[in-house]
């Protein structure tokens, strides 16, 4: 088979790809959009504590359903790329072709081909020097930071100073995934993509403070840092799921079951409140919704990504947000709609450099 005959079927394969790597990202948008409206509305009458373990609740159904109803064989990669799926398979491949080749661009296409001590079609997967078992390991730490250490510290920082300012500041996790693909990826322009991320970050700001009428930084310093420590939970989680052979729902349910376990914990000493049919209803949405859906929708984008571009389109989540609370009664000024402006403008500039960077690799440029 001729190399030009190969060329335009990976390319295809690559489109493909991308579109559902994008469909994925904008379902978990979709979802977690609702998160600060509904969670404000429990948090004004239950304690952050109740409201986590709920939510936790719903998260566990969701992967635990996922999880009986998927045909994965293997969560972990053995010694020579055995007993893993296709779908996996294939996101974690090019997952890591990606990384190997942005690091090494010459490399590419020499690891499609033979290699010593790797059998024909074997995909090179991320591993640790103690092989399976510290895989593994990784795989629940990036897990219980992803899922729990996120949500916790988040809504700590909701439940610490005003919602609208909480998930602003936990919403800088893209710009700092963002900021980790430039840095590693070394885009053919690098400071007109860190300034098309930059302008993204702005947007939001635009968006969710314009029209406002408190002042800023009336929370405690502990729910600001809450807030940050959730925005680099996610960044991580972002950065290191497309890495790992691991399906998304094998990864995030022992990390929901823990969070079961602590947020029951941490209710036994607040003290819970028998919550009403409705909010019982709420809470387990915020899990099998924003958490349990938004993550594994999430999770399956980023396996499927190859340019590190949906990481853009989490921008998108404030926006939603806001515009939900404007259905609700809130006001929506120019000053937002600039800031939505410059948000898209941000993803359409970062998806243009994605693919010029991406062609080059695939050119020997």
């Amino acid at each position: 088979m001729s190399l030009g005959s190969v060329v335009p079927e990976s390319q295809s394969r690559s489109s493909a790809a991308l579109g559902a790597a994008l469909a994925f990202a904008l379902g978990a948008v979709a979802l977690w959009a609702t998160n600060a409206l509904v969670g404000k509305t429990l948090l004004a009458l239950y304690p952050v504590s109740q409201v986590q373990f709920l939510q936790f609740c719903g998260a566990a159904l969701v992967f635990a359903l996922i999880r009986l109803t998927s045909t994965s064989p293997s969560p972990f990669v053995g010694e020579g790329g055995s007993a893993r799926s296709a779908e996996t398979d294939e996101g974690c491949s090019s997952e890591a072709r990606r990384w190997r080749s942005l690091e090494h661009p010459s490399s590419d296409l020499a690891s499609r081909g033979h290699h010593p001590g790797a059998s024909h079609g074997s995909r090179p997967v991320l591993r640790t020097p103690r092989g399976e078992k510290g895989t593994s390991a990784l795989a629940y730490l990036v897990g219980f930071l992803g899922l729990v250490g996120t949500m916790v510290l988040q809504y700590i920082g909701f439940a610490s100073m005003p919602v609208i300012e909480a998930n602003l500041v936990a919403y800088t996790w893209p710009l700092m995934t963002a900021a980790a693909v430039i840095l590693l990826g070394r885009p053919r322009r690098p400071l007109l993509l860190g300034l098309a991320a930059a302008l993204g970050f702005v947007g939001v700001a635009l968006v969710i403070s314009g029209g406002g009428a408190q002042s800023w930084f009336e929370g405690s310093f502990v729910g600001y840092l809450a807030a940050f420590g959730s925005a680099l939970c996610m960044a991580f989680y972002s950065l290191m799921v497309g890495r790992l052979a691991v399906a998304p729902e094998r990864l995030l349910l022992p990390s929901a079951l823990t969070g079961v376990a602590l947020t029951f914990a941490w209710c036994l000493h607040d003290g819970a409140v028998r919550p009403s049919g409705a909010h019982l209803l709420l809470g387990l949405y915020l899990g099998a919704g924003p958490m349990g859906l938004g993550y594994y929708f999430w999770s399956r984008a980023a396996k499927l990504d190859h340019g590190g571009r949906i990481a853009v389109v989490a921008y998108l989540t404030p926006i939603a947000s806001t515009f939900l609370l404007t259905l609700s009664g809130e006001s929506l000024s120019m000053t937002a709609i600039a800031g939505a402006v410059l948000v898209i403008g941000s993803c359409v500039a970062v998806g243009i450099e994605g693919t010029e960077t991406r062609h080059d690799v695939q050119n020997g440029r």
